[in-house]
């Protein structure tokens, strides 16, 4: 696995790398082939912060943990990511075998503002391939969304899944005529 570690106008000095790469290799076992893990260290309001996100077979695992030290954030944010992949551990391995998923592809993301009254914060670009609502749940929930873009197999529409208030899913379809 691929391991990258970034700092957000910080430095990350050695150990600190050493340690974030010993943690993060132990989720080889459940990739074992191509995978790529990406950690992100900053301090916002005298809080430490790690972001890391795995993406494997086509799968982004996600997880954003504040602390008072690194290594308390580290520590939480392994174990947020164990416990998503435990938690869809059959689903995963269903998928996988099918070869359903495709390669990860990076996100794109312009923060340059807009001059219009209605300011556009954030543009965000994804890759958007064919699956079934039941792959798009399970992918929104991967990333720990509240809702989540993807193309239909069966239409080919682009359809929208969203975490509804009451505990259950929700899908938009476009109307057709």
């Amino acid at each position: 696995m691929k391991i990258s570690v970034i700092g957000r106008q910080m430095n990350v000095y050695e150990d600190m790398k050493l340690l974030i790469e010993k943690k993060l290799a132990k989720f080889e076992k459940f990739f074992p082939g191509e995978g790529t893990a990406t950690a992100t260290l900053s301090c916002k309001h005298n809080q430490k912060f790690i972001e890391i996100t795995i993406a494997a077979a086509g799968t982004l695992f996600r997880s954003e943990v504040g602390a008072e030290s690194f290594r308390d954030a580290l520590d939480d944010a392994v174990t947020n990511i164990e416990r998503q992949i435990r938690k869809n551990k059959t689903k995963l391995a269903r998928r996988l075998r099918e070869n359903v998923f495709v390669p990860a592809v990076e996100e794109y993301y312009d923060d340059t503002p807009d001059e219009a009254e209605e300011e556009i914060i954030r543009t965000k670009t994804f890759p958007a391939k064919p699956m079934s609502p039941e792959e798009a749940i399970l992918q929104m929930n991967l990333l720990g969304h509240q809702f989540f873009v993807f193309i239909d197999d069966q239409t080919e529409d682009t359809c929208v899944v969203y975490k509804r208030n009451d505990g259950g899913y929700g899908l938009l379809v476009p109307e057709k005529g």
